[in-house]
């Protein structure tokens, strides 16, 4: 009997042993590791992975070890939509976080997959109007709108004496919602727009815009497009001796520009930003990742980019979400907890929300890349 008993303990122990070792908290992400925003997903991902490997290397949140389980859409609205129900079904993760695009954002909401499950969406790489202004009570917006990186452009731009703009955009939700507050925009700094010109998604056949946009020969060129497209058609109008201003979104990636047309090309190029270059050690937060990525290095061709400090900052403010939602959260818990995040600081970058506002950042900047093919402001 004696026996027994020591054994049946020994058993138990063993057990709660097992359920601490196993205790996790499942993150579930849809994003591009395949097709023309690989990089993107790929550097989102990281960025993410970066910081709750730092967090689990000192216990987890509530003593639980985070893990990012990841599917690959290749940018396609379809199957975001399919692998986001598969995620859900398959791995019952506690969010979402970390997406991509704004038809994949739109297909989302309108399939209302967030609703449904009753699961929050921390961080999508998406500013769109159709997503920021979506009132859904489950998606969380870490990233500034791109009506607010528009703006920002024309302001500083009309400052300067520029009042002519030509506009390349993605023909897809993404670049007609960018290309109707571009339009709404400009009136307001007495300034027109001489030209406009689409191109298809997931390509870069920009040919034909180069020539209508060269020919209204405006002050600057506003370029609503990933970098792929972005590359391409700057490498094109330079060919084409078109010598404006030219200008891009902050979906467009500074670094992989000059490594796709080289920094001769891709000289004077400006960008808008938001989120801080990691290579300022000026701010607590770069310096942070900069550690981090000495000790956590992602595997694969992964650098330090604003892509990469976008997956941070979001995995933070899911992380800090967890961390005031208690022990063993729920996704409603999880929710209630990240509406309660007021001015939270991620290392001089504050993100703030409440119930009736999920978009917590609206850090904007314009920065330039120089003759070495770095990023000036």
């Amino acid at each position: 009997m004696i026996k027994t008993l020591k054994n049946t303990a020994l058993i138990i122990t063993l057990l709660i042993f097992a359920g601490q070792a196993l205790a996790e908290i499942v993150i579930g992400q849809v994003t591009p590791l395949s097709g023309p925003l690989a990089p993107t997903g790929s550097h989102i991902r990281a960025g993410a992975q970066l910081y709750f490997d730092a967090v689990n290397a000192k216990g987890g949140v509530h003593g639980e070890k985070i893990r990012l389980v990841t599917k690959d859409d290749a940018y396609k609205a379809a199957e975001t939509v399919r692998l986001a129900k598969e995620l859900i079904n398959e791995v019952q993760p506690l969010a979402l976080f970390g997406f991509v695009g704004t038809g994949n954002a739109e297909a989302i909401l309108k399939d209302k997959i967030l609703s449904n499950a009753g699961i929050p969406l921390v961080m999508i790489r998406s500013g769109a109007s159709a997503v920021v202004k979506s009132g859904n009570p489950w998606l969380f917006i870490t990233r500034a709108s791109y009506e607010a990186e528009i703006n920002k452009i024309i302001q500083q731009y009309s400052l300067t004496g520029y009042r002519t703009y030509a506009v390349l955009y993605q023909d897809d939700p993404f670049g007609l919602d960018v290309l109707g507050s571009t339009e709404a925009l400009v009136g307001k700094f007495d300034s027109k727009i001489v030209a406009k010109a689409g191109y298809k998604k997931n390509t870069t056949e920009v040919s034909e815009a180069v020539k209508t946009i060269a020919a209204a020969a405006p002050h600057a060129v506003i370029m609503i497009s990933n970098t792929a497209a972005s590359s391409e058609f700057l490498k094109q109008s330079r060919a084409a001796g078109n010598n404006a201003q030219f200008i891009t979104i902050s979906v467009t990636d500074a670094a992989q520009v000059v490594e796709r047309i080289g920094k001769d090309v891709a000289n004077g190029l400006a960008l808008t930003q938001v989120f801080p270059d990691p290579e300022s050690r000026s701010i607590p937060l770069t310096r942070e990742i900069m550690e981090n990525f000495s000790k956590f290095k992602p595997s694969g061709e992964i650098t330090p980019n604003q892509t990469l400090v976008e997956g941070y900052v979001g995995a933070k403010v899911l992380v800090e979400g967890l961390r005031r939602a208690g022990p063993k959260p729920t996704r409603q818990k999880l929710r209630d907890a990240l509406e309660q995040i007021k001015d939270y600081d991620t290392g001089d970058l504050y993100v703030g929300f409440s119930p009736t506002n999920h978009s917590g950042v609206h850090y904007v900047d314009i920065t330039i890349i120089n003759r070495e093919g770095k990023l000036l402001k």
